[in-house]
């Protein structure tokens, strides 16, 4: 009986440290987290960046118990270069990269309701002007809410939007464009998941190249990362008025021109870690 009494004792004694060490690490107010994405096709707000290539995408994200936190995301894109063949000086566009840096505050005001404020930028390195238009590296400041499976969210830049201007002149900014997002996502059990979106881009000035997306898909959890397959669509592809050379919705303006903004199905596996 003593023995079996010393062995609990000395037991109980060894597991204290790693009981302690493993509280430490569960209240620490720090987290780290990032994902890998491939896609068969890169899809911002409804509109083809990749035209119908494959994108591989992934991003870390660090998080504070106040509810601060900061991240960066990276994709390759081409839709730099469909967007003009020739800028000034001959030179031809060669961004393909998008990085975008980020940083925020989340919050819960009551029960499920929470909010979420930031400030997010993307960039694009490289010669990457498209033909006629400005730098597209763009700032938005951001404001959004969550309940239980939804959230709503409004972005608003702070530069002009992707380099698009008011008229040919470069110069005319589109400050202030602005994007309303409402998502829902839904657990339907057994590790499959369904998200719907409806969203609104508005251009500053530029109302022929303002239009709004939506896109319905499902998620299924396979333990080792998640399939996503999703159908996306827009009615960017022809609300372009006469004459411009470039918005949203086409590569290329004029007849023939690709449509960016066209419906299609999208299939993503991404793991996070």
């Amino acid at each position: 009986m003593r023995k079996v009494l010393a062995l609990s004792t000395l037991a109980a004694a060894l597991s204290v440290p790693a009981l302690v060490h493993a509280q430490a690490a569960a209240k620490s107010p720090h987290s780290f987290t990032g994902n890998v994405t491939l896609a068969s096709e890169y899809l911002y707000r409804g509109i083809a960046q990749t035209r119908g290539k494959p994108a591989l995408q992934g991003g870390f994200d660090y998080a504070h118990s106040s509810g601060i936190y900061v991240g960066t995301w990276a994709s390759n894109i081409s839709w730099i270069s469909d967007n003009g063949p020739v800028v000034a000086g001959g030179r031809v566009p060669s961004a393909s990269l998008e990085i975008d840096v980020y940083g925020g505050y989340k919050g819960t005001i009551t029960g499920d309701l929470g909010y979420d404020v930031g400030i997010l930028t993307y960039v694009y390195p490289g010669t990457n002007k498209p033909g006629g238009a400005g730098k597209p590296d763009t700032t938005e400041l951001y404001a959004g809410l969550s309940y239980k499976w939804f959230s709503l969210k409004y972005s608003s830049t702070t530069t002009s939007l992707f380099g698009w201007t008011k008229t040919a002149n470069a110069a005319d900014k589109t400050k202030g464009s602005g994007y309303l997002d409402l998502t829902g996502t839904f657990d339907l059990g057994s590790g499959f998941g369904l998200v719907a979106h409806v969203g609104h881009q508005s251009v500053k000035g530029r109302g022929s190249a303002s239009y709004s997306d939506w896109k319905l898909g499902v998620t299924k959890d396979l333990g080792f990362g998640t399939l996503g397959v999703a159908v996306s669509d827009t009615n960017a592809k022809d609300n372009c008025a006469s004459g411009q050379d470039y918005c949203f919705g086409t590569a290329a303006g004029g007849a023939g021109a690709y449509q960016a903004g066209k419906g299609r199905v999208l299939v993503t596996f991404g793991k996070t870690f």
